[in-house]
């Protein structure tokens, strides 16, 4: 499945972090969460799938010297958050605005990861007034894309998920519900699953003890009561996305790991070939972990823009940041709770 073991440069909840509730227009309950300096620029973080708002970030204190305020949420489905029966990729849109709204966010940029990079487009497309920057990591490219080979690449587990996602909702909620119901009752059986399909930059990350712990957090409250997110966010997938990704204007992003399986990089390629705004970066000697190390020097390229006067929320600054460029994007060791020896990657 898509980011299963969907990394990011933190472990676990912060202290004193808490859980907002934000109610929809529909009165839905999203589950809402807040890291780092909440006076800096405003980044929501779309986590992968399965995920969730615990999900992989930088530490508190790497945030604080970026000057980045991270807003996660449980998708409709996952953790906390209500389900939206039904829903495509494209109503990720009203929920990131609704949770803007509710703390008063004018201007603010998003980041999406693995599962979450098609709803970090769908969100730069259809709120272009209020997104200033946007950045997919790993992410994919829509179901049947005319000219890509959609499961070219891609690892043998994947493509059964999709291949049963495009075939309609019974397939797909048999198969993911009876995954849950093992994941609920032991976590760890899901990363020991995936071991004969990762390429080795991936195999050290998934060892570090501390992020697979980190991983267990994770997926049990993505999964805590049911696994109707991982269902419908599959369904989405393989399903009219509700908008064209050619339609986004504003900056993105797209970062990859050359050995990339899980989503390979053809996909980045196909959708930066169709945004003339898009900047790529496919990375030698990374796969889809690399999204770890890189995650903070995306941070800081996508705050650039966010200047005190445009995010309308009392007090906020900006205080240390700096903008990066894409080319200036590496592995970031110094970000990770435990770092991970032995990984290095240039891009070409």
């Amino acid at each position: 499945m898509i980011g299963r073991l969907d990394l990011g440069s933190g472990l676990g909840p912060e202290g004193g972090a808490l859980t907002d509730t934000v109610r929809t227009s529909g009165g839905r309950r999203l589950a809402v969460q807040m890291y780092g300096d909440h006076e800096g620029a405003p980044i929501f973080l779309l986590h992968g799938t399965p995920g969730s708002r615990l999900g992989p970030r930088p530490r508190s204190v790497v945030l604080h010297r970026l000057g980045v305020r991270l807003i996660a949420f449980d998708r409709p489905g996952y953790g906390r958050s209500d389900r939206l029966r039904g829903r495509k990729v494209a109503n990720v849109a009203a929920d990131v605005a609704a949770i803007a709204d509710w703390y008063g966010l004018k201007r603010f940029a998003v980041v999406g990861r693995s599962g979450g990079g098609p709803h970090a487009l769908a969100c730069a497309a259809m709120l272009p007034d209020r997104i200033t920057r946007t950045a997919v990591l790993v992410g994919l490219a829509p179901h049947g894309a005319a000219g890509l080979d959609w499961f070219d690449g891609m690892a043998k587990s994947n493509v059964i998920e999709f291949t049963a996602a495009a075939t309609g909702y019974k397939h797909i909620a048999n198969r993911l519900h009876a995954a849950a119901d093992g994941i609920r009752a032991d976590p760890a059986r899901l990363i020991a699953s995936l071991q004969v399909e990762l390429p080795e930059p991936d195999r050290r990350v998934v060892a570090d003890a501390g992020i697979r712990a980190m991983l267990l957090q994770n997926y049990a409250e993505a999964l805590r009561t049911s696994a109707h997110g991982w269902i419908d966010d599959a369904l989405a997938f393989c399903s009219p996305w509700g908008f064209d990704p050619a339609e986004v204007t504003i900056p993105v992003l797209f970062w990859h790991g050359a050995g990339d399986v899980f989503s390979p990089a053809s996909h980045a390629r196909w959708l930066a070939e169709r945004i003339p705004s898009a900047t790529v970066i496919v990375q030698a000697g990374a796969a889809h972990f690399g999204a770890l190390d890189v995650l903070p020097d995306v941070l800081r390229w996508l705050s650039a823009d966010l200047s005190p006067g445009m995010i309308r929320s009392a007090g906020a600054r900006a205080r240390g940041r700096s903008a990066a460029s894409p080319a200036a994007i590496q592995h970031s060791d110094d970000a990770v709770r435990e770092p991970v020896r032995g990984r290095s990657a240039h891009a070409p």
